[in-house]
């Protein structure tokens, strides 16, 4: 029977081995002197074991994947899942002295069928180029890791589903990216997606339109408030011009005026409320660049919640 290290406390039976004293077969693992000890008698039948777990503690999946040092952890980012290894660019030996001329022609061609033996098929080339569209522009989106991961979770599925035949690659890539911000709660627009993107907006949308689809996933609605700390960073506003502007959203939420408005005309509307009421003002036009909308709509949300809201502006 495999004794367990996580309960060193657990009486374990073991048919193989007896007490010389008693003859029992139960015994318990002392951790802190390395014993093992009979239970019924407390005769030590063996000492000074070796700990060949780690040294360290982890509580979740994610914590046991940073502090083992056995390699990286697996990530969706790379066709390979990171399993594979490569051979360096730089003609060193591991002492980090120059390897001689007729090494580096070897190392040369070694290097070259070790990169063509990790793309050995049409999929897996699809999914080399894919990832590393994808991984330029979550650079350039400046997005956290976790938004890349999901879109490549996403651009996987829909390769085994073979949704990728008659559409572009950058067509599909930035979909996934644009519906991975949509399911992790990050405020980019499709037109965001767009600038760092080779396609336009139109195709980026009917490529989302249709893996929404065919995927059958849940994406939730844009919520306004996901673009109040944006606006407020770009525009440089003080602090507490975020969180007014993000309880005004949240008392017009609870009265249902942000039922059929779009989130990115409203959440300017509060915020250009918020940078009057406290006293750091910004035009509405430096608002309409910001969130990508007209004047007019800034200024029809705006009454709409100085009315509803009995909020009094100071000119």
């Amino acid at each position: 029977m495999v004794e367990s290290d996580n309960v060193p406390d657990r009486p374990v039976t073991n048919t193989e081995w007896k007490c010389s004293e008693c003859g029992g077969n139960r015994f318990i693992r002392d951790y802190e002197t390395g014993e093992r000890v009979c239970i019924n008698c407390g005769y030590v039948i063996e000492e000074k074991i070796e700990d060949r777990g780690p040294e360290w503690r982890a509580f979740n999946n994610e914590q046991r994947e940073k502090r083992v040092r056995v390699g990286a952890p697996l990530t969706f980012t790379i066709h390979d899942k990171g399993l594979s290894t490569i051979i360096d660019w730089r003609d060193r030996d591991t002492y980090g002295k120059s390897l001689p001329q007729n090494e580096r022609a070897k190392v040369y061609r070694l290097r070259k069928w070790q990169q063509r033996s990790r793309v050995s098929n049409a999929t897996e080339r699809n999914l080399a180029f894919a990832l590393s569209e994808l991984s330029k522009m979550s650079s350039a989106l400046n997005l956290p890791k976790n938004i890349l991961e999901t879109a490549s979770v996403i651009y996987r599925k829909a390769v085994n589903l073979q949704l990728i035949r008659g559409r572009s690659i950058q067509g599909v890539t930035s979909a996934a990216i644009y519906m991975a911000c949509r399911q992790c709660g990050v405020a980019r627009t499709l037109d965001d997606v767009a600038q760092v993107s080779l396609v336009g907006r139109k195709e980026i949308g009917r490529s989302y339109r249709f893996m929404i689809k065919e995927l059958n996933a849940f994406v939730p609605p844009s919520a306004a408030s996901q673009y109040i700390s944006r606006f407020s960073n770009q525009l440089g506003l003080v602090g507490n011009a975020e969180t007014i502007a993000i309880r005004i959203l949240a008392i017009a939420k609870s009265l249902r005026l942000t039922s059929g408005r779009g989130p990115l005309g409203i959440a300017a509307a509060a915020t250009y409320i918020a940078s009057t009421l406290v006293n750091d003002r910004r035009t509405q036009r430096e608002l309409a660049e910001q969130a990508n909308v007209t004047e007019v709509t800034i200024r029809n949300r705006y009454k709409e919640l100085i009315e509803r809201l009995s909020i009094t502006i100071r000119l």
